[in-house]
């Protein structure tokens, strides 16, 4: 089989933000809020965006379909137990599965994660200009990054 020499592409680097729709912007800023620390960036009637470091959530007044099924998007925190012990005690319903997933009073399903466990990795001045320079990986999550040459 001959291989093609395929054309030149630009390489993903990652994600910078996602956009949610909600049906109020101080509404979606107080419930994500009250279970999680972030920074505000910039406030609208229409439009909110939060900053977690150097990654942002747009919120955009207009959420007009229903509640999402499979389709979410998953927040890292330092410390998942504390988001779900808060979450609990909100009044979230958590969805069933393996992960820690809920809907929003939207109907964007969430799904909360912790930073250790994963292989999304931020980088060192990041996490400090966070506060957060003393989050560490496990194991397994470094195993991971180290199969992709990603941590030494």
């Amino acid at each position: 089989m001959t291989k093609t020499v395929s054309e030149a592409k630009a390489k993903a680097v990652g994600i910078n933000h996602v956009a949610l729709e909600v049906g109020n912007i101080d509404e979606a800023l107080h419930f994500y809020g009250s279970f999680m620390d972030f920074e505000i960036e910039s406030r609208s009637e229409t439009a909110a965006v939060i900053y977690f470091g150097d990654q942002f959530v747009n919120f955009a007044l207009g959420r007009s379909q229903g509640p999402d099924n499979a389709r979410h998007f998953g927040i890292a925190v330092d410390d998942k137990d504390l988001a779900r012990g808060t979450l609990e005690k909100m009044g979230v319903q958590f969805l069933s599965g393996r992960f820690l997933d809920f809907l929003d009073p939207w109907g964007n399903r969430v799904e909360i994660t912790t930073y250790a466990k994963i292989r999304y990795t931020k980088a060192d001045h990041v996490l400090k200009g966070m506060g957060l320079s003393h989050l560490t990986k496990t194991e397994d999550a470094l195993a991971e990054l180290r199969k992709k040459n990603m941590a030494p």
